[in-house]
């Protein structure tokens, strides 16, 4: 006779593990939806067609375990070899793939150290806790701790500048929390939810003067100024994620990928899931990079809707930071952010407001048509009238 709680057969880990939250997905019908970074615009009739002509038989059929043909595509893009490229379902799927496989649980890790020295080092003279930890700046990407946590490992979380610019490495040396030694450190550029953009000098700069796997998380690439991708290709332990999701109107389909040393991928190839990209996401992602032409007209519109609205909420009083992504984060006058939040959700309009003490001030607004950044500007002049 089963005579224990369901609950105790779950690891406490698990038990105490605080989930990632994602952004509203609405019921209703009829709000403005600018609350989780999407593309407002659709895919490419091309993309459209590919996946509308496969949806026959083939449905019944598994897809290419490897998304070999999608890796050729985007080694052709990117000037490198298949064997650089992982695809995943969503870069979400390769960040945690990433965390399992170059990190180690901390207890697992802290056993090793103990026996061999002491507790205190290991034979490199690395401190304890480098191989279990996950290294990240805040604010960022709010899946990072939810990953470390997951994988019982340390989290190291150094906050970035004031203005979120990023630490200098004359800088993380002068302090006493950065880890130069830790197992994976993740970086978000430009970052989220700020929207700053980094210069791939500095990010250069960092990368060479850590030890461990830098995942640098380029989600939102597409709409700034410049990219760091070739350091995956230039620098053994640095991996680069990319998303069709953001900038090429794929969320649906949850297709991601990384880019770095085929010996990094390998790893990360040996622990995925088999048929991990659906089938239809990998048609969809193929015909996406044969029509790159279609989506950096729509970057354009993106980002001169992304100017065009900063410039429209400074004048009833909006502090909006500078953006190199599809959102920006604006500090709105008169009343509280998270007030905002809910106001503007009368006018059928939703943002996003992020708890912590860097962003609380803040809300990040999503770049959406011209016609729904026009219809946020009313809403928000109505508000601070009132």
């Amino acid at each position: 006779m089963f005579s224990c709680s369901p609950k105790q057969l779950i690891r406490p880990l698990v038990r105490d593990l605080h989930a990632y939250v994602p952004g509203e997905q609405p019921k209703l019908a009829g709000l403005i939806k600018l609350n989780t970074n999407e593309n407002p615009y659709p895919p490419s009739p091309r993309v459209l067609a590919a996946v509308r002509a496969a949806v026959d038989g083939r449905l019944r059929l598994y897809p290419n375990p490897t998304a070999h043909g999608l890796r050729e595509k985007l080694a052709g893009l990117h000037g490198c070899r298949p064997e650089n490229i992982i695809v995943g379902n969503g870069s979400d799927e390769l960040l945690a793939l990433a965390t399992r496989a170059f990190v180690e649980p901390r207890q697992k890790a802290e056993g090793r150290w103990e026996k061999a020295e002491g507790g205190r080092q290991n034979a490199e003279g690395e401190e304890r806790p480098a191989k279990a930890t996950v290294q990240y700046f805040t604010p960022s990407y709010s899946l990072y701790p939810v990953l470390a946590d997951i994988q019982g490992a340390a989290k190291n979380a150094v906050p970035l500048k004031l203005d979120f610019g990023l630490p200098g490495v004359a800088e993380l040396k002068g302090g006493r929390q950065w880890n130069f030694n830790a197992a994976l450190t993740f970086v978000t550029t430009p970052n989220a939810p700020s929207g700053r953009g980094y210069r791939t000098a500095e990010l250069e700069n960092l990368c060479r003067a850590q030890q461990g796997v830098v995942v640098l998380d380029e989600a939102y690439v597409d709409f700034a100024g410049e990219n760091a991708l070739k350091l995956a290709l230039k620098l053994p332990q640095v991996l680069v994620a990319r998303t069709f999701s953001k900038a090429y109107s794929l969320c649906f389909q949850r297709v991601g990928y990384f880019v770095g040393h085929a010996e990094l991928i390998a790893a990360l190839d040996k622990i995925r899931d088999s048929y991990n990209v659906n089938g239809l996401g990998q048609i969809a992602a193929a015909a996406t990079l044969d029509d790159l032409k279609f989506y950096r007209a729509n970057f354009k519109k993106i980002i001169a809707t992304r100017e065009w609205l900063s410039n429209k909420l400074a004048k009833p009083g909006f502090r909006v930071l500078p953006s190199q992504t599809n959102f920006i984060l604006a500090q709105p006058p008169k009343f509280p952010a998270k007030d905002w939040l809910q106001k503007l959700r009368e006018h059928k309009i939703l943002v996003r407001w992020f708890s912590a003490p860097e962003t609380r001030d803040y809300l990040r607004i999503t770049i959406g048509t011209r016609a729904e950044a026009s219809a946020l500007v009313a809403a928000a002049r109505k508000i601070v009238s009132k």
